[in-house]
């Protein structure tokens, strides 16, 4: 399995970055997750990079077991790493209120999994079409699927940041699971915080699928992304893959 990969993060116009990304890429499998801090500055920063630490440490002993029963095995995978991110905050007292979103992508030679909770999204790609996207848990999706507001209104909605799901070491919510056919040649994924995708446009994330595109065109689009928000730009995380 080849791939191509770039990711970048940025405060955007806030004064800390809560968003937190981590990857594993090697011959066997690819594994990326983005997560999206909520809680206040410190323990939203915490939440979000103790849970993709978590995903991580437990990636070796779970990733060897996939194949037994994908969906299941991902999905205690991500049970496991709770459990890591409640340890690494210890005794700190933010630690019940601190929440995070989070997008997880699996890949290898026989399937697609993902995971997702709260509104950071994944999106797959080809170069003629987004194929799907996550569905975020969020009271602006409900309002989408209920025919209410478009896609392009979403991310300025008055209730964009009214989430249904989040992570948390209370586990009150888990993540959604889902299994697709594997990834085919030419084929994007995108990864990303609510930040990156709530002022881009559906022609501008087709474009990060075109085959020229890559590092400098991931790049623009977030920027842009930032400049539209008129200086309340919210964090801007992304990761990009491509299967070559």
């Amino acid at each position: 399995m080849a791939f191509e990969f770039y990711q970048l993060t940025s405060a955007g116009d806030r004064e800390s970055n809560q968003d937190y990304m981590a990857h594993i890429i090697n011959d066997d499998y690819a594994l990326l997750v983005v997560a999206d801090g909520l809680g206040g500055y410190s323990a939203g920063e915490k939440a979000s990079r103790f849970f993709c630490q978590g995903l991580l440490a437990t990636a070796e002993s779970y990733s060897k077991r996939i194949q037994e029963n994908p969906v299941a095995t991902f999905a205690a995978w991500l049970d496991a790493a709770i459990d890591e991110m409640k340890l690494l905050f210890q005794d700190d007292k933010v630690a019940g209120k601190a929440h995070t979103t989070c997008v997880c992508l699996f890949i290898d030679s026989r399937r697609v999994l993902t995971a997702h909770c709260g509104d950071s999204r994944i999106y797959r790609m080809n170069p003629k079409e987004i194929l799907w996207r996550s569905q975020d848990h969020s009271i602006p999706q409900q309002l989408l699927n209920a025919g209410k507001i478009s896609e392009e209104e979403m991310g300025q909605h008055p209730d964009q940041n009214q989430l249904t799901r989040s992570i948390n070491i209370l586990k009150k919510h888990q993540p959604e699971i889902r299994e697709y056919p594997a990834l085919q040649k030419g084929e994007t994924f995108l990864l990303c915080t609510d930040g990156f995708w709530e002022n881009v446009k559906q022609t501008e994330l087709l474009q990060l699928a075109q085959p020229a595109s890559g590092k400098t065109v991931l790049g623009k689009v977030a920027q842009l992304t930032v400049l539209r928000a008129l200086g309340r730009s919210d964090n801007v995380t992304v990761q990009w893959l491509r299967c070559l």
